[in-house]
């Protein structure tokens, strides 16, 4: 069977969505760690640990992929910069950990990082 494989909707439209996740990771690439919601980290931690690991090669095909995904030349330059970081390692570029609920609507935060 194969339930619950696909990817999270996060109740937006596939355009907004696309957009948030965009943000998010220009946002980790830049900073190094954001705090969000569980669910957003979950997510974001599939997308920015693929854009990592195009950015290991560290060619032009691979700089080019990384500008259609992110649609930002300095998250692109820094992605290129940090490809050392990620010699020997083959995945888990991220950690996330839970920081406890929002006091508006008790939902469970996180923080993602790159390691």
């Amino acid at each position: 069977m194969r339930h619950k494989l696909g990817y999270r909707k996060l109740n937006r439209p596939t355009d907004q969505r696309l957009a948030m996740l965009r943000s998010q990771s220009i946002a980790l690439i830049k900073h190094g760690r954001i705090k969000t919601t569980v669910t957003r980290a979950k997510e974001l931690r599939r997308t920015i640990e693929k854009l990592i690991t195009v950015s290991r090669k560290g060619d032009l095909f691979s700089k080019r992929k990384l500008f259609a995904a992110l649609r930002n030349k300095e998250a692109v330059k820094l992605l290129g910069a940090m490809q050392d970081r990620f010699e020997g390692r083959a995945g888990g570029y991220t950690r996330i950990t839970r920081i406890g609920t929002r006091r508006g609507d008790a939902v469970e935060l996180a923080q993602i990082e790159i390691l």
